[in-house]
């Protein structure tokens, strides 16, 4: 029974990064409002592609237009979402039922319950046209997931690791990069959600960096019927993405950091290893990112970009759990 739900944790591990991937690709074709309701499409559980179906689309919604391919990305998208909550909910009902004794059943629950959140927010993206605090809020929802996710896959099979007198600090300074690390994800996403990507062009700062302002950053989105391609002034956009770069070198600085403690500190060669994939993967990010830049946002490699995010935080998650527990004497 143990092997089968460390399987079943595994996949859903997997499903979660395929959630979170076809979330990113849904937002970056602009294929939010594919469909105008939720969860069906039109009132249907599919897209509509018969004529009786279009016209009665048309009748109920008739101020949006249907364009198949856009709302077949949002379904999809959507399904691989349903089949992830009904897994989460089969392991909530099997952690809370084994009889292991330090079975993660708290974690199990607040996995389910931030499934609940991301149905909900979800729901608001679409009915709320894509609002840009409830759209970068859906995006850090699916991180979130991804995480509790990664943690229970942890938990429920530790690796063994042996006690390290330094290993509270290296511990410390991993939740700090992991709290930076989150905070770079989340403007990442405020980003996206107000289509700020082309408006700052150029490396490695904004070819006309002289309009930003922390004034602007502070400028939320005015009330409009749809937020959809942004309703911000053209200063404000270039502000989120400029902050978004230098954030970005505070996350690898900080990370670099973390990684050369660890290999001063700490003498087990798998947390090493560890430190290192982190390394490695926000090495690759930032690249990445200017890359993205000088070819003029490619819709591939941005979403390529986004998945890299998701990686780089389950490592940094990972190394952060090793640290945890080499801070404890095992018996």
């Amino acid at each position: 029974m143990s092997n089968v739900l460390q399987r079943t944790i595994t996949f859903a591990c997997m499903l979660a990064i395929c959630v979170v991937v076809l979330g990113a690709y849904t937002r970056l074709s602009n294929a939010g409002l594919g469909c105008p309701d939720w969860p069906g499409c039109y009132g249907f559980l599919t897209v509509p592609n018969e004529v009786h179906e279009i016209t009665a689309a048309q009748q109920k919604y008739p101020s949006s237009t249907i364009e198949p391919r856009k709302a077949w990305i949002e379904m999809i998208h959507r399904y691989f979402a349903g089949c992830l909550a009904l897994v989460v909910l089969l392991l909530f009902f099997v952690i809370v039922r084994s009889k292991q004794k330090h079975a993660p059943k708290i974690l199990a629950g607040a996995l389910l319950m931030m499934i609940a959140i991301q149905a909900l927010l979800g729901m608001w993206t679409v009915t709320m046209n894509l609002q840009p605090f409830v759209v970068m809020g859906h995006l850090l929802g699916g991180f979130t997931v991804l995480s509790l996710l990664t943690l229970l896959y942890l938990r429920w099979s530790p690796p063994v690791v042996e006690y390290e007198n330094h290993a509270a600090l290296c511990f410390k300074a991993g939740i700090i990069c992991t709290c930076i690390l989150v905070l770079q994800i989340a403007l990442g996403g405020w980003l996206a959600a107000n289509y700020a990507a082309p408006h700052c062009t150029g490396l490695p700062l904004c070819s006309n960096s002289e309009l930003f302002s922390w004034q602007s950053l502070l400028r939320l989105p005015e009330k409009s019927s749809t937020y959809e391609y942004g309703v911000l002034p053209f200063d404000t956009r270039l502000s989120i993405h400029l902050m978004h770069r230098i954030w970005a070198s505070v996350t690898l600085l900080s990370i670099v950091a973390m990684a050369v403690l660890v290999h001063i500190k700490i003498s087990q060669p798998i947390i090493r290893k560890g430190a290192n994939q982190v390394l490695a993967l926000v090495l690759l990010q930032v690249f990445i990112g200017g890359v993205i830049v000088y070819f003029k946002f490619p819709i591939l490699l941005t979403l390529f970009h986004n998945f890299m995010a998701a990686l780089l935080l389950l490592a940094l998650l990972r190394t952060c759990f090793l640290l945890s527990r080499a801070r404890q004497v095992w018996i």
